[in-house]
């Protein structure tokens, strides 16, 4: 399979206290173009971390980054603010765990939901805009797009809001969408919908999805592949079948062993 991104020998330290704490310690992953991936563990283990600095919103002055970051070969861990603005919402997508963080409370949907095409379809008119965003909210099954972005984030429910977010992400269609927690705040029917959802999106339009969770259950109905991290390093890594029904670690068999039983059941 063809390989759409490399991260070799990422480390993430930040300096914000009087000893430096690594966060990310050589962390190494590739992911093929149309393969979705998991990374699971606690909070604190890292992975959104390392999920930020993909995305290219890792920015703070305090910290030092090493290793790389290609994506279809260029260089993005390094490379200025302007290149890898290229890259957000274009090439890669990203949807984060809380959508009302992230929508803005005064602004129609449809506004956010065209926002990526404003910066990286400026040439696009405001008609094909409105098309692009309505199939794009109907993509994400969402029932009357029409009126739904019309409506104010506060209008819609938790699951609605987030597959508003998916539909923002993908309105480009990027090769790589990259979800962080996407379902923590959504009740477990809600969570399994949006699996569902991420699988057929990958499916139809062949985009590869890092899916970060701390939930092992939804990362086996839709990983192919699950990277394990505790304190900033990889622990395990493998296919979904051998991490889940042949761990080698500790720490991991502790992961599915705080798999609620009836979870355990249905999946």
């Amino acid at each position: 399979m063809e390989k759409l991104l490399e991260i070799r020998n990422l480390n993430i330290e930040f300096h914000d206290h009087d000893i430096p704490e690594r966060v990310v310690n050589n962390f190494n992953l590739e992911l093929s173009k149309g393969e979705i991936v998991g990374m699971v563990g606690e909070s604190g283990s890292g992975k959104s971390i390392t999920a930020m600095a993909v995305a290219g919103l890792l920015r703070r002055h305090d910290m030092e980054k090493q290793g790389e970051i290609l994506f279809e070969g260029k260089e993005l861990l390094h490379a200025s603010r302007s290149e890898v603005r290229k890259y957000q919402g274009d090439d890669i997508g990203m949807i984060f765990q809380e959508p009302m963080t992230s929508l803005n409370p005064v602004k129609r949907i449809g506004w956010q939901v065209e926002e990526t095409l404003r910066i990286h379809r400026p040439d696009m008119s405001k008609e094909e805009r409105y098309k692009r965003a309505i199939e794009s909210l109907r993509d994400v099954e969402l029932d009357e797009p029409e009126k739904v972005y019309k409506q104010y984030p506060h209008e819609l429910s938790g699951g609605m809001r987030q597959r508003v977010m998916i539909a923002a992400a993908m309105i480009c269609g990027p090769k790589l969408l990259i979800a962080d927690e996407p379902t923590t705040a959504l009740d477990v029917t809600i969570q399994l919908q949006i699996v569902k959802l991420l699988q057929r999106l990958n499916r139809e339009k062949q985009t590869s999805i890092l899916f970060i969770s701390h939930d092992l259950s939804l990362v086996k109905k839709l990983c192919e592949r699950i990277v394990v991290m505790h304190n900033g390093n990889i622990v395990e890594t493998g296919s979904t079948s051998e991490v889940f029904y042949r761990p080698r670690e500790e720490y991991t068999k502790q992961l599915i062993q705080a798999i609620p039983k009836l979870e355990k059941m249905i999946l």
